[in-house]
This record gives structure tokens, sequence and C-alpha cells, in this order.
């Protein structure tokens, strides 16, 4: 009997044809590394929530951008955690913030390590609400105008990127504004476009101290079952001024990647948030998965999905990874 049909495993026989015909690849360069910024010395506090993830004073930072810089990453992501919070976040916009001192630290260093400033409120309110709060609502248009004061800060400091996640209507456009008339026309903005209002942000809530102490962030943050809505989101984002598009979190949201891939054309990046990080080192510590190989299946999914960058907490180790070889 003579069959005729499609061998498709023909290309798939020997590792080397596999690696010929492989449509999608994780680079070093890629990858963007979360890091975060308390106040104090001699401090390298473990978040117990994301193991291998740490809160660093700035005189112990130069250890940990050692490392970064030897693994071949070009990009990190930052955050701070000040000792004094208040009411409109006062310690966000502070030429003295632990974010901005942080900055000229790398800035230092590294003048080559792409600075990527977060841009928001609520690690620096009494509340943890990330804008201004009047009678328990978040109040859109007087929280811009701080959230500009912030940017601009973060961009004198010597920030590359600024990436507002606030998800106030307008963010884009006001911090856009405010950097263009204080000169900084050439900083680039990542808007956090499609940012979902997730259970996935527990253990970052922990690192970065930013719990609301009342309520939830559902009137600012969208909701997980909207998906149009996140394309309207991010066209308004577009309109506005915006160089990137931040997905977050990652792999719940994979679709909404693709859709907006497949819309926009500006460069695309996925946030690996840290409930997915932390899920996995979970269990892997209980011997329950491979923890590399899962990890690389995740990132070549979001670059299957659309992702040029993808901010993540395994940074470190994914770079150690394609050292030795494989993907």
């Amino acid at each position: 009997m003579t069959l005729k049909f499609a061998r498709h495993r023909r290309l798939r026989t020997t590792a080397a044809l596999r690696s010929m015909v492989r449509e999608n690849h994780v680079h070093v360069n890629d990858l963007i590394y979360p890091l975060f910024f308390v106040e104090g010395t001699n401090k390298k506090n473990e978040i117990p929530s994301m193991p291998g993830v740490y809160q660093f004073s700035l005189d112990r930072l130069g250890e940990e951008l050692d490392e970064i810089v030897s693994l071949g990453i070009k990009s990190v992501l930052v955050f701070g955690i000040p000792e004094h919070k208040d009411d409109c976040g006062s310690e966000a916009y502070a030429d003295t913030g632990i974010v901005q001192k942080g900055i000229r630290v790398i800035k230092e260093r590294y003048p080559e390590l792409v600075v990527i400033a977060d841009t928001c409120l609520c690690e620096y309110t009494d509340h943890g609400h990330c804008g201004v709060v009047h009678d328990g609502y978040v109040d859109n248009d007087e929280s811009l105008e701080l959230l500009i004061k912030t940017a601009v800060s973060q961009a004198k400091a010597g920030a590359d990127i600024i990436a507002p996640s606030n998800m106030m209507d307008g963010f884009v456009a006001a911090i856009r504004a405010g950097l263009d008339e204080a000169g900084f026309q050439n900083i680039p903005v990542m808007s956090y476009a499609v940012k979902y209002s997730s259970a996935y942000y527990g253990p970052f809530r922990d690192a970065a101290n930013s719990a609301p102490q009342f309520g939830d962030r559902k009137t600012y943050q969208m909701d997980p079952a909207n998906a149009r809505e996140g394309l309207r989101e991010a066209a308004s984002d577009v309109e506005e001024g915006a160089d990137f598009l931040i997905v977050k979190p990652g792999i719940a949201f994979m679709d909404m990647l693709y859709r907006l891939r497949e819309t926009f054309h500006l460069p695309m990046v996925a946030y690996n948030v840290s409930a997915e990080y932390s899920m996995v080192k979970a269990a892997s510590a209980n011997g329950w998965i491979n923890e590399r190989e899962i990890v690389m299946e995740t990132m070549l999914g979001f670059k299957r999905a659309g992702a040029d960058l993808i901010i993540t907490y395994h940074a470190k180790d994914i770079a150690k990874w394609l050292r030795e070889g494989g993907y």
C-alpha cells in the first residue's frame, strides 16, 4: 500500500535540524531584570515569596549590578521602597528619593546599562493606591500632575526610559508632555498599556510594600475578563505618544500580546509577573517540574505571541542557561 502524507518529522530528526528550523529564539538582549531599592545600609533582604529576588540598599547594589552586567543583561526596571510615606507619595518625585538615588548609583557604575524607571505612586503613598485619594476614590487628573513630577525627576536622575504603570486615563499624554516641556524629548515612554487587576501581583506587593490599605485597584486597573478594552487602552496610549507597549501579567494574557502585536507596530513587552515566577519556584523546590525547561518554554511562548522584550525575575537564570545553548 502506498500512502501519501506529509512527513513533518523529517525536520525534527536531529538537534541540529531542529535548531535550523526553529522559528522563535530567546536572546539575552530580550531580557529586562527588575530591581528593588531600600533605604539603609548593608541590606540584602530576600523576598520570602520570591526566592532568589532581593531588596538592596544602595551600598550593596554594586554586587548585583556586577552580576547582571557580567551575564550580558542590558536593561533593568527599577522600583523603590521609601522610609517615609504620605498621602501624596512625595518621595516618588523627590530628587533625594530612593529610586532617584538608585538610578544615579547605576549610572555612575554602569552608564551603558539601560535603566527603566517604573513611574507610579503606590509604593510611596500611605494608603497604597496609585494616585491621590479623595473620599475613597483615586482622583485621575490630580494624580496625573504628581506622575508628571515623578517622571521628570526620574529622567533628571538619569533614567533612560520612563515606564508609567499607574493606569490613570491620559497618563501617557501627560507624562509625554511633561518630559518634553522639561527638555527630555528623547526619553521614551514604555507604557503599561494593558495592565489587569490581577491576583498574580501578590508577591510583588511583598517586594515593594505596596498593597492598598483599603479597597482594591479595580477602578483603574483593567478587568481580566476584557480583551477589546485592552485594545482601546493600547490605542489611546499609542495616540498619546507611547514608544513601547507592556502587557501585564504575561502568561495569563498571552492572547493580548498576540492581539496587540497584530494591531500595532511598536516594540511589545511581556511582563512575567511575580506570582508567575513564584509558582515556578515553589513547584521546582518541591521537585514537581523541571524549572529550566518550564521557564524557557514560557519565554518562547512570549516570543511566539509577539513579545520583543520580556520583563522577568528569571532573567539572571535565563542568561546563564542561554550561555549553555539550546534556545
